[in-house]
């Protein structure tokens, strides 16, 4: 970006949730390089119209069925609903949408955006594992950037830009463990959603939040890696880093490392991605390697099953990622309203991912059958274990 340039107009989807939240606070910090030109929020109105007060976007959309509205003589366009998302991306001029909305609702935002030829900051993991071909296929046709934001694909993203993909020969995930890293496993079966949510690193909302516990946001990025980087499931590897300071990690075929090391700021990536191909001072801070230790251990199967299960559905493909993905919001989502056990998450996705589907995924139209009916059966073994 350079300085004589127009501000960057920016789409912010899910603005009210930490992602969004982040964005805001870059362009409040360096409102000369960005314009907000349209925010949008689920349910959490109030705290949108507080963000469309200070940034005037020219629209704002609520997805949601939810009150209170804003006043009809309001500056800003207003959309509702997930097809007045679909309109607001399309119809207003932007450079670059980010996509901050959590979970399989932010799929076809994603989509959308690359139809509009708009470039997508993706923090949304379930896109990629979803619709991944469908994804990339469609930036490509379309001639669409797409910069992932989550901190550890941000990494890789600069890594391999640094030293190109035919040098590496392997990616290394880093996991901070969650809020039960430091707990015997034998604690986890009566833990409750309030401990869970207390991340000892980082400020997330409550669904990525629990899959950092169960770590299975960690197959989740392993499948989104694969697919954003081309590169094998079996050359990518996760380890425990408990103080979230190295990002990711690539080893080279000389068998030399090399790691992405900053503080744990989503402000950071976020950033990259708004102002890519540049990058920028963020204006946040440094990290002071004099004061920090830095150290790795294995992934603890026995705590973390959900990550071999997401890996190996991974592995056969298909519509597995879907149903993984699908199983997995459902029973996190349980857990969070006390219905189900923190183990229970694993045995419903486990479970899910036990019936056939052998489904052949070949359009969105399938992706999001073979998603809708993960959630039903998943729902189903729920109420079945309930009942019992």
């Amino acid at each position: 970006m350079k300085k004589n340039c127009h501000p960057k107009r920016i789409i912010i989807l899910g603005s009210t949730g930490s992602i969004g939240c982040n964005a805001l606070d870059i362009v409040r910090n360096k409102n000369k390089l960005f314009k907000v030109v349209a925010l949008s929020c689920h349910s959490a109105v109030k705290k949108l119209l507080g963000q469309a007060e200070e940034f005037k976007p020219e629209a704002v959309c609520i997805t949601g069925k939810t009150a209170p509205l804003p006043a009809a003589d309001c500056s800003y366009r207003l959309y509702k609903g997930t097809e007045g998302l679909t309109a607001m991306i399309h119809e207003l001029k932007a450079d670059m949408v980010v996509n901050g909305i959590a979970g399989a609702s932010g799929l076809l935002p994603s989509l959308e955006t690359i139809k509009s030829h708009k470039d997508l900051a993706l923090a949304n993991k379930e896109t990629v594992v979803m619709a991944g071909n469908l994804l990339f296929n469609l930036a490509k046709k379309h001639k669409t950037d797409i910069i992932p934001v989550d901190s550890e694909h941000s990494a890789l993203f600069f890594l391999t830009r640094n030293h190109g993909l035919n040098t590496i020969a392997e990616m290394i995930l880093t996991a901070s463990g969650g809020a039960v890293r430091d707990m015997p496993v034998e604690q986890l079966h009566d833990i409750t959603p309030a401990a869970v949510l207390r991340h000892p690193n980082w400020d997330m909302g409550a669904k990525i939040t629990i899959d950092s516990a169960t770590m299975a946001n960690k197959a989740l990025e392993v499948m989104e890696a694969h697919h954003f980087f081309k590169i094998d499931i079996a050359n990518i590897k996760v380890v425990i880093h408990p103080q979230s300071y190295v990002h990711s990690l690539i080893r080279t075929v000389d068998g030399s490392l090399y790691a992405q090391i900053s503080k744990p700021d989503m402000r950071i990536p976020i950033q990259n991605a708004l102002t890519y191909p540049e990058l920028l001072p963020v204006g946040h801070g440094e990290l002071d390697i004099e004061k920090c230790t830095i150290s790795f251990r294995p992934v603890d199967p026995t705590k973390y099953p959900m990550l071999s299960l997401g890996i190996n559905a991974a592995v056969t493909g298909g519509a597995y990622p879907i149903v993984f993905n699908a199983a997995n919001e459902v029973a996190a989502a349980c857990f969070l309203k006390s219905q189900i056990s923190f183990f229970d998450i694993t045995m419903i996705t486990e479970k899910t991912l036990a019936h056939n589907w052998i489904n052949l995924v070949n359009s969105l139209d399938d992706i999001l059958h073979i998603d809708k009916q993960a959630r039903n059966k998943a729902l189903q073994l729920i109420e079945r274990r309930n009942r019992t």
